[in-house]
């Protein structure tokens, strides 16, 4: 046991802007109040960790240790920490829950006021120090999480503890992507069955909204998306419709509306493609027809739509996680795919050591992968 003490690990440490990611020795010191290290099995790679690596359209924070959808074990605690013990399996989650303000005490919000994710913050939210250090110098947190290391320190508000009898290598990816898909559509669209729903975007995030499509009973899941080869590999999400609105010369709502005689009951966007969310929002079915926003827009987006829209009774709502409070709710998830009644392999194209990160990035970039998970001790 290390406890108290710092651990050297291997990290995957990101120098600067797209640069190739390096495998660095890093000391990870112990976690301080109300903190957690915990010893990292399988991290897998979400496009938010790219988009930041990137870092094209943000604050760039360099150098910095990325990472956010993981399993692991609590190898010890810090001053404070009651509800966590060495041994337990945890998943981390780049947004938490204090269980103490406003929003985590009611039941309709789990954007907590402490945890809240942000992107910007490079240190423990405790002292404002970083927990990661290469030769005494500070290597700076992504998200609270850093999973991109064999140990890191989190903060216990962003740890669900789970099932130690649920395979880490499947269960964490239910730690982001899939996990905002499958509640954005059971938690917030909330589809009756037999009802018909559309999901824009057929990445990781779009398959996991329309996993709860079909979960929820829809008679008709219909895709849209740029990239015909898509369709192929949305069928196993239970896919039964296909459009591709480059092969119309009409609108998309137009097509989504003739398709399903007035509009389509819910719809998912998660593309983060303004013109995607407006459609999403405007091929609904007026008078009960209900549109959710998942992705993310750039700063400069303008969401514009005729308010008739409302008036004739169109709903509009965003998301969050799907709605997901992370310590109450995902280790009823994880036991939902524990029942056999969601099936995470699909989701997993790729696994690679940890050692070849790199190649995780390249078929991300290249659209190759919905999840490619990593074994840290392969």
């Amino acid at each position: 046991m290390a406890t108290g003490k710092v651990i050297k690990c291997k990290a995957a440490v990101a120098w600067g802007a797209g640069k190739p990611l390096s495998i660095e020795e890093v000391e990870v010191a112990p976690p301080q109040a109300m903190e957690v290290r915990v010893k990292i099995l399988y991290t897998a790679l979400c496009h938010t960790d790219v988009y930041f690596w990137e870092a094209k359209g943000q604050t760039p924070v360099f150098p910095r240790i990325l990472g956010h959808e993981a399993g692991g074990i609590v190898e010890s605690v810090g001053e404070g920490v009651t509800e966590l013990a060495p041994g337990d399996h945890v998943l981390p989650v780049f947004t938490g829950e204090c269980k103490e303000c406003a929003h985590c005490k009611s039941e309709e919000s789990n954007m907590c006021d402490l945890l809240r994710i942000n992107v910007d913050r490079g240190v423990m939210i405790g002292d404002g120090q970083s927990r990661f250090t290469i030769n005494g110098k500070p290597i700076f947190h992504f998200v609270g999480t850093s999973t991109f290391s064999e140990y890191t320190v989190i903060h216990v508000g962003c740890l669900a503890k789970i099932n130690p009898e649920a395979p880490l290598d499947k269960v964490c990816i239910l730690s982001c992507g899939i996990s905002t898909g499958l509640g954005a559509t059971l938690n917030v669209a909330k589809p009756k069955k037999g009802q018909t729903v559309a999901i824009f975007g057929l990445g990781a995030v779009g398959l996991a909204a329309m996993e709860g499509a079909g979960l929820s009973g829809a008679s008709r899941i219909i895709g849209v998306d740029l990239n015909p080869a898509k369709f192929e590999q949305a069928k196993k999400f239970g896919c039964t419709d296909f459009v591709n609105p480059k092969d119309h010369k009409k609108p998309v709502r137009e097509v989504l509306i003739e398709m399903t005689n007035g509009g389509v009951d819910r719809a998912v966007e998660c593309t983060g493609n303004i013109n995607a969310m407006i459609s999403c929002f405007e091929c609904v079915h007026d008078g009960w027809g209900v549109a959710v926003l998942v992705g993310v827009p750039t700063k400069e987006d303008v969401f514009k739509t005729h308010p008739m829209n409302f008036l004739n009774e169109k709903t509009l709502k965003g998301t969050f996680f799907g709605n997901y409070k992370p310590r109450t709710d995902l280790p009823n998830v994880v036991e939902v795919y524990m029942r056999k009644e969601l099936e995470l392999e699909k989701f997993i194209t790729h696994s690679v050591p940890f050692s070849q990160i790199n190649t995780a990035f390249d078929l991300m970039l290249k659209g190759e992968s919905l999840r490619c998970v990593m074994s840290m001790y392969e």
